[in-house]
């Protein structure tokens, strides 16, 4: 049995935290570029939060599960730099959102983190396909925002693992991609800025969002488009 579904039963059977799969369990969407701050508030999220959130996002479905040479899979960055994968992407964020569905089905509470776009060398309509696979759930559809200088500052200390800028051009274009594409369009529930907001402040504005009992519709609205 892989680590994923073994980490799956071992925490249904914690008593102290029961999966109620009598109900749906809330999705909690985060749209945003690379390095805008994603990844750690899924963290805050599964550390503050009440109940089991599971974390379904590109890092998941793009690092740990596409064969390397599939990669960057559903993270692949504006431009249309790699159409030879295009043909995959859909299929790939359809069976994505279609596993997020199980698991808030079950009762299951999830976050997910992607950088959704479509600049690829033509339209994929991507999102609303996702839209409908989640027809019918609760979902809170969440757009992180980040400043270009200070998306470069985390990219240089990441360790390599991120494009940086050189002497040169300071603002590759394909950083400049990312920017302009992700959030070209697309209308949240909620907006973020982690330029000056941390992860912590950002999980307890998204909570309070939650707590406030008005459903998210952000995210349904985009089967209409």
């Amino acid at each position: 049995m892989s680590s994923y579904l073994t980490y799956v039963v071992d925490i249904m059977m914690v008593s102290e935290t029961p999966v109620n799969s009598n109900r749906q369990g809330q999705v909690i969407i985060l749209n945003g570029v690379p390095r805008s701050g994603k990844s750690s508030i899924v963290r805050a999220i599964q550390e503050t939060y009440d109940g089991i959130w599971m974390n379904l996002g590109v890092d998941i479905f793009c690092r740990l599960v596409t064969p390397e040479e599939y990669q960057p899979g559903i993270g692949l960055r504006p431009g249309g730099e790699r159409p030879d994968l295009e043909p995959l992407i859909v299929a790939s964020y359809v069976a994505m959102y279609e596993s997020i569905a199980a698991h808030s089905r079950q009762g299951f509470n999830v976050v997910v983190d992607v950088g959704h776009h479509d600049g690829y060398s033509e339209p994929l309509d991507i999102l609303s396909r996702c839209a409908r696979s989640l027809k019918n759930l609760p979902v809170l559809f969440v757009g992180v925002h980040c400043s270009p200088d200070e998306v470069m500052k985390r990219r240089k200390v990441s360790g390599g693992k991120y494009e940086t800028g050189t002497i040169d051009d300071t603002f590759p274009v394909t950083v400049r991609r990312w920017q302009d594409h992700v959030h070209r369009g697309v209308k949240y529930d909620l907006e973020l800025d982690t330029t000056s907001l941390g992860p912590a402040r950002c999980a307890e504005l998204i909570r309070e969002r939650l707590d406030s009992g008005t459903p998210g519709s952000a995210f349904h609205q985009l089967t209409e488009s």
